[in-house]
């Protein structure tokens, strides 16, 4: 059973990695530090869009619009931290 929940820690936190790298790219193509018609770039861009998109579209659909600040990464990180912590109080 550690090994499942050890398991089950490590995809939750690489979950984490890859909502805060999806959220520093969408800054540096907002800040236009990224040149979007390069190839490579855009297929990296749109693996993280396509990896954190489907927990992030419910989460802004609760969240108030708040202009163009985008907070729905930071939620997401909560909760994922959140769920790591009771998997480890209750299960560990």
């Amino acid at each position: 059973m550690k090994s499942a929940i050890f398991m089950l820690h490590e995809v939750i936190w690489l979950y984490y990695w890859v909502l805060i790298i999806s959220a520093v790219l969408s800054w540096l193509f907002a800040f236009r530090v990224l040149n979007t018609y390069n190839h490579t770039v855009r297929s990296i861009a749109d693996l993280f869009w396509h990896l954190t998109e489907p927990v992030l579209r419910p989460i802004r659909r609760i969240l108030p619009n708040l202009g163009g600040i985008d907070i729905s990464p930071i939620v997401a990180i909560l909760l994922l931290i959140f769920i790591d912590r009771l998997i480890y109080e209750y299960l560990g």
